[in-house]
């Protein structure tokens, strides 16, 4: 489909036109695109831009996955496919490990994942052969390796399932999560939530690494003030903020 640049709505007509070639692939469920339009919704409320609670839970995300002793950034089939290129770049600059892990797991979607990930240049990404398991979950989306996900410390979860982020969170780990709904159980659960568009969040954690690096002070203190609490407070108020002056202008033209 031929989308005009000029559009209003060009770069979400260009992701989703991607998304439903990636589900024609098989990358992507078919409710993996309800997910993502749930999302994007919550995208439009905040503006369709990083608010200040984003950007200052990015700047912690960069904080704690630099300090981590196994960073781990976590990939499923919507993940990938909006953003491959970011998500290899994010974990190069850590340097941190990948691991694809689905809800919806089958050995042939598994390897097109990894191999999608490895034709864009990423290297050693792990989950084919998983020796473990989350605790904590049933079904084969516990299951993950030694190496990556289950001895991890910090871990990057963008459009994570909230019990997994539950669990992820109950075996000890600092959970990063990417979802743009504050209100979702991952947002709830996460050490660090982020509530910000995909790309977005993946290039301001990626620019926060380059700037807190060898700051170990700095790194430090950002860590110790950050509450992830306080951070969905204020994601919902700029929600509540814009829907007021929406309002505001649309019935009384200020």
């Amino acid at each position: 489909m031929e989308i005009p640049k000029d559009h209003p709505r060009y770069r979400s007509l260009v992701t989703r036109e991607r998304l439903a070639e990636m589900v024609e692939r098989g990358l992507v469920t078919p409710t993996g695109l309800i997910s993502h339009g749930r999302g994007e919704a919550y995208d439009y409320l905040m503006g369709e831009k990083s608010t200040e609670a984003a950007i200052d839970a990015e700047k912690a995300a960069a904080a704690f996955l630099l300090g981590a002793r196994n960073p781990v950034v976590c990939v499923n089939g919507n993940a990938a496919a909006l953003d491959a290129d970011n998500l290899i770049r994010l974990a190069e600059a850590v340097p941190a490990k990948i691991e694809v892990n689905l809800f919806h797991r089958t050995p042939e979607r598994m390897e097109d994942i990894i191999s999608y990930l490895e034709s864009k240049g990423a290297k050693k990404v792990l989950g084919r052969d998983p020796d473990r398991r989350i605790q904590g979950l049933n079904h084969d989306r516990a299951l993950c390796t030694g190496e990556g996900i289950f001895s991890s410390d910090v871990i990057l979860v963008p459009i994570e399932d909230g019990d997994r982020a539950e669990a992820l969170v109950s075996m000890g780990k600092t959970v990063i999560s990417i979802d743009l709904n504050p209100l979702s159980r991952t947002s709830k659960t996460a050490s660090v939530p982020i509530s910000d568009e995909m790309t977005r969040a993946l290039e301001n954690i990626i620019r926060f690494i380059g700037e807190l690096r060898g700051k170990e002070e700095e790194i430090g203190r950002i860590k110790s003030a950050f509450s992830s609490s306080e951070c969905r407070r204020r994601t919902v108020e700029c929600i509540c903020d814009n829907l007021m002056s929406e309002f505001r202008e649309r019935y009384y033209g200020r």
